[in-house]
């Protein structure tokens, strides 16, 4: 209640004394509380309204102040925006004053560089009088000097004091040098074509002195060769060219002789080509101490050898070419002998083009087993095949260089042996012969067996034709390594195939079975437990010729030259090996399919139609099971896993065809033979398929499993075709032969026992009557050849009668019933056929009473 009281009495003032506040901003406090909060804060009880007062009294005592306390910071303002306008003033007036005096300045400096180039324009044109003084005083000087240097040469020259002359030469050159702008003056031309008749002078006096050389005159007198010497200094003076003339008139005069000596009928001959080089190195060794003269820059021995071995090889290519007969071959190789002998001491004497003969370590590795070899073996091969790759890559880029230029490094390798080239044919021929002849030999003297404890089991023939071939291939390396040895690497590949010949004439001949027929042999392969291993021996020998060929080709490619390394090329040689490795393959099934002839004659000789009982597998099976553990061991002990897998795959090939139509030569088959025979089936499957065991090798065991199953599964399907009952033995036939023949259909019905009036009725519905069984969809399965379809010519059209529907079985029906027969006659045998069929009389529906219900 007091405070309501409270705010009406000082509503009023307290309006006033806010507004006040509001000036002068004391009361920041009241953002944050309201004006009733901040009265009760002061005046909290009614006896503290007596202060009202004196506080308003302080109010507006403190608004005064602040008031005043404004006006004279506005009064203060106002007088520094005056003085600022001064201050402006004064800058712009300063700033005018500076451009004036600028230009001021400008104007004086431009007046002062006036008077100064007045004062120095005197000055300029005595200090160009002074370089144009200077200048003329220099030239006549060294005119002066040249006059005089051209006059004491004159004299040097005729008194032919060569090694003073030299040094002039080189004083004169200098001087001339410094007359090149002033050619056109008739002084200058006149002393520069005195000096150029010095220097001509001075050519002819060398050349002729330099005459005497060689003549003998050098013993006599003994200043001669110092005198030469000088004159050397004065050669090297004058122009390059002289040099050049100066060398190449001595190597001339020095070959001279040279020529007269061996274009004679004597010496120009072919086996005199030894004594060619004798007389060369002679005469470089008799004159090594008088060619001191000749500084070390000129190579004068280099270049006298270069013109010897181009003369040289211009009389030998004369000799070979005007031979009327084929030149004697050993006479041929040992000019040709010495003559790289010879290339190679020049190459090691001067240096430059000396060719690496590495030929022997690429040779050596012909023939090396690679599976003993390291990985760091391999990466050394191919690192220094790069590094071949890259020298011949660079010596195709210094090619384009003058190699007949001093120092370039002339290549000597083949600059004379290289004219023997086109007459190397009889030396092919000859070692095409030799190579001929060994082969006969070896294949003569080879035994057809290998020794005991031998890793690679291959023919002793093999392994030495190759180290022949070897030393041939040294041989002609080091002589050639262009068209001859390209067609060395033709005679190799002849020698080969005719090893290959060799290889194919010794298996045995003829052949039986239906890869034989196949293959169009004729006769019978009877084959040995040593025949089997010979076949082994030839087809491991062939691998290693298939093999050693290609590295053989492979060390040609490296050493012949860029141009013939592409032709080289063995793959036909290779494929001659892989055919006798296919047909020694094939023999070897052939040779074990004649000794089945008799199991698979005794397989015909059972009385299949009276057996009375199905007891343990037949004799024949006995017998193929004894063949195949006699000769398999071997077999896999000798051959490898690539050639032994090839091997099983043809030998089921045979044997899985030949059984099935062997039931075909059978006669008569009841159900209990037939029972029989299909337990025997599967016993020869079981043999089959024990065979990788057998030959402990199991690498490839997967694939020749389902390739035999595949085989044997025809006879099986055969013999469940012969147990189905007579009413639906064509279903049967359908469905488990699709790709039966109307013959086979018949043959079948004949083995069954059948007679004539009963099959004609039987075929009358396999022909017209009864659906054919279509094939379900889906591929064979891997690896195994597709099925073929029955063809379209023995197809039968379906039965439109629905009468008839009962009667045709269906596939899944047919199937069923064919694998219970299948594993009746696996396990309990004609006893437990007899019980299927009574069970299935004896039921209403189901797969196997539909067999009894036509």
């Amino acid at each position: 209640m007091v405070l309501n009281i409270r705010d009406n009495n000082l509503s009023g003032r307290s309006a006033i004394s806010f507004s006040a506040v509001d000036r002068i901003g004391i009361f920041e406090a009241m953002d944050k509380m309201s004006t009733l909060e901040y009265i009760n804060q002061m005046f909290p009880t009614e006896a503290s309204l007596s202060g009202v007062e004196p506080l308003m009294q302080k109010i507006q005592s403190e608004i005064r102040r602040v008031d005043a306390g404004i006006l004279a910071a506005v009064r203060q303002q106002s007088n520094s925006g005056t003085k600022a306008k001064e201050d402006l003033a004064a800058a712009t007036h300063a700033v005018e004053e500076l451009t004036y005096k600028i230009r001021e300045i400008k104007t004086k400096a431009e007046q002062s560089e006036m008077m100064v180039q007045e004062i120095c324009r005197d000055i300029k044109k005595l200090d160009f009088a002074k370089k144009h003084i200077t200048t003329t005083i220099t030239a006549l000087h060294r005119l002066t000097m040249l006059v005089s240097a051209v006059e004491q040469l004159q004299i040097m020259a005729s008194k032919r004091q060569y090694k003073e002359a030299a040094a002039q030469l080189e004083a004169v050159n200098q001087l001339c040098s410094h007359f090149e702008a002033y050619r056109d003056i008739p002084k200058i031309t006149e002393l520069r074509e005195k000096f150029k008749n010095i220097k001509q002078i001075l050519k002819s006096h060398v050349f002729s002195d330099f005459s005497s050389l060689g003549t003998g005159k050098e013993s006599e007198e003994t200043n001669l060769l110092q005198y030469l010497s000088d004159a050397c200094l004065v050669v090297d003076a004058l122009e390059p060219s002289v040099r050049e003339e100066l060398v190449n008139n001595f190597c001339s005069r020095e070959l001279t002789s040279y020529e007269q000596i061996f274009e004679g009928a004597e010496l120009a001959k072919l086996d005199k080509t030894e004594r060619r080089y004798a007389w060369i190195k002679r005469r470089m060794r008799t004159n090594e101490e008088i060619w001191k003269i000749f500084p070390t820059s000129w190579l004068v021995p280099y270049r006298l050898c270069i013109q010897f071995s181009k003369k040289t090889r211009k009389q030998l290519e004369g000799i070979l070419d005007n031979m009327k007969e084929k030149p004697d071959v050993a006479t041929l190789l040992m000019a040709l002998q010495r003559t790289i002998e010879f290339e190679d001491e020049l190459a090691e004497k001067f240096g430059g083009g000396a060719q690496s003969r590495e030929i022997g370590n690429e040779i050596e590795e012909i023939g090396r087993q690679s599976n003993s070899q390291s990985a760091s073996d391999i990466r050394k091969k191919y690192e220094k095949k790069l590094a071949a790759h890259q020298g011949s890559e660079n010596e195709v880029k210094d090619g384009s260089k003058d190699l007949s230029a001093p120092g370039a490094g002339f290549n000597f390798h083949g600059i004379i042996s290289s004219c023997f080239e086109p007459h190397l044919t009889v030396y092919i021929e000859l070692e095409e012969k030799t190579l001929m002849e060994n082969l006969e030999k070896l294949v003569q003297e080879e035994t057809w067996d290998v020794e005991e404890g031998s890793q690679n089991n291959v023919l002793s023939s093999s392994m030495q034709l190759f180290l022949i071939i070897k030393r041939s291939l040294k041989r002609c390396s080091a002589l050639t390594k262009s068209q001859t040895l390209y067609n060395l690497f033709k005679v190799f590949q002849r020698v080969l195939k005719a090893y290959a010949t060799k290889l194919f004439a010794r298996l045995p001949k003829g052949g039986t079975g239906i890869v034989a027929a196949a293959t169009g042999m004729d006769g019978q392969i009877k084959t040995s437990d040593r025949d089997e291993r010979v076949i082994c021996y030839i087809v491991n020998s062939a691998e290693y010729c298939h093999k050693t060929s290609g590295e053989l080709a492979e060390s040609v490619a490296k050493i012949i030259d860029s141009q013939y390394a592409d032709q080289v090329d063995m793959s036909e040689v290779q494929d001659e090996f892989s055919a006798v490795i296919t047909k020694s393959l094939v023999t070897l099934v052939h040779g074990l399919e004649t000794k089945f002839d008799v199991e698979m004659a005794a397989m015909t000789r059972v009385p299949w139609g009276t057996l009375e009982s199905v007891g343990d597998q037949s004799g024949y099976v006995n017998g193929i099971n004894m063949i195949l553990s006699s000769s398999i061991p071997a077999l896999g002990s000798l051959l490898s896993p690539i050639y032994f897998q090839f091997f099983l795959d043809k030998l089921a090939s045979s044997v899985g065809p030949r059984f099935y139509m062997n039931i075909f030569k059978c006669k008569q088959i009841s159900e209990t033979g037939a029972q029989q025979m299909l337990l025997d089936t599967q016993a020869v499957k079981t043999i089959l398929l024990e065979i990788p065991s057998l030959a402990r090798q199991t690498s490839g065991a997967a694939g020749y499993s389902k390739f035999v199953s595949r085989e044997m599964s025809k006879a099986e399907a055969l013999l469940k075709v012969i147990l189905s009952p007579v009413d639906s033995v064509a279903d049967t036939y359908r469905a488990l032969l699709p790709e039966g023949t109307p013959m086979e259909f018949q043959r079948i019905l004949e083995l069954k026992g059948l007679k004539k009036s009963d099959q004609q009725s039987i075929l009358d519905d396999f022909n017209k009557g009864l659906p054919t069984i279509s094939q379900p969809s889906g591929g064979a399965a891997p690896g195994v050849q597709a099925m073929p379809q029955p063809p379209p010519a023995t197809a039968v059209p379906a039965m439109s009668n629905p009468a008839s529907a009962g009667f045709i079985a269906s596939r899944e029906d047919v199937l069923t019933r064919a694998a219970a027969l299948g594993r009746g006659a696996a396990t309990t045998g004609f006893k437990r056929f007899l019980a299927l069929t009574e069970a299935a009389k004896d039921r209403k529906d189901g797969p196997f009473r539909k067999l009894f219900n036509a």
